[in-house]
């Protein structure tokens, strides 16, 4: 049977690729872990992967800005294989730092089918630091975004300094009519967090925490889904053991929205290249 195959980056400060390639291992994709060099040395190509995954971590030490050197590394040695690989209708996912390098790339919103364009950002935290936390997000129904669909609430945790999303209001707006804006932060009940600290961790505008291209198989968020990867990530996780054991009832054990995210973006492959 055949596999779906995902590349997952690592190099120069990247340190969430093995939970990352963990993810979609559990979600049913045969992944590897490439260093960056290995992709602008030619020695491995991109066009023998269906997904390619920004990872989290901290690439270049953040030096110049979250994702800044990453994305020049990369635009610069294989960027004409990455619009290739955009235009073949293949998935890209970046997560955090990924998240960061994407925008940095301009594969990110890809507004007007312009793929090489930087019209957002993600900076410093309005709270002045680093912030790790689970969060609530409340995703988009109506967005064309592939990793997502089904999803309507998630948990997920975030770990970051920058992760503040702004654009100008055009932008935003624009994002907003096309449901490219594909999670927005929320509280418990799924209702946006309007800004309020700490539901929204960094000030993003409109609480926006991962967005999509137009057509949904381009997706870049801040929080992190392959850290939910098994029940007992969750940090309530005992609380609610103990509820549902009173009731006569025990903890749902079943894939974790975390890898749905994943498995999504698996079985868009299948459909759309087996």
């Amino acid at each position: 049977m055949k596999k779906v195959n995902a590349l997952i980056l690592t190099g120069f400060g990247l340190n969430c690729d093995n939970e990352t390639a963990h993810a979609f291992e559990l979600a049913g994709a045969k992944s590897q872990k490439i260093h960056i060099n290995a992709l602008v040395s030619g020695k491995i190509k991109l066009e023998d992967f269906h997904i390619l995954a920004f990872g989290g971590g901290f690439s270049w030490g953040d030096d110049h800005g979250a994702g800044v050197i990453q994305a020049l590394k990369l635009k610069d040695h294989i960027g004409s294989d990455l619009l290739s690989f955009v235009a073949q209708g293949k998935l890209i996912i970046g997560i955090c730092n990924g998240f960061q390098a994407l925008v940095n790339l301009g594969l990110l919103p890809g507004l007007d089918n312009d793929y090489t364009k930087r019209t957002v950002s993600v900076t410093f935290n309005d709270c002045g630091n680093f912030r790790d936390q689970w969060v609530h997000l409340t995703a988009n129904l109506q967005s064309p975004c592939v990793f997502t669909k089904d999803i309507q609430m998630a948990d997920y945790p975030v770990r970051h300094g920058e992760g503040k999303f702004i654009a100008d209001r055009e932008v935003v707006d624009t994002l907003l009519a096309n449901n490219q804006v594909v999670f927005k932060y929320a509280d418990i009940q799924g209702i946006p967090a309007k800004g309020a600290f700490p539901l929204n961790p960094n000030g993003s505008m409109e609480d926006i925490a991962g967005i999509c291209d137009p057509t949904g198989r381009i997706f870049g968020l801040m929080p992190h889904p392959e850290a939910y990867n098994h029940f007992t990530n969750h940090p309530d996780w005992t609380r609610k053991a103990q509820l549902l054991k009173r009731e006569g009832k025990i903890l749902d054990q079943e894939m974790t929205i975390g890898i749905k995210l994943f498995k999504n973006g698996i079985d868009y492959i299948k459909d759309s290249f087996f």
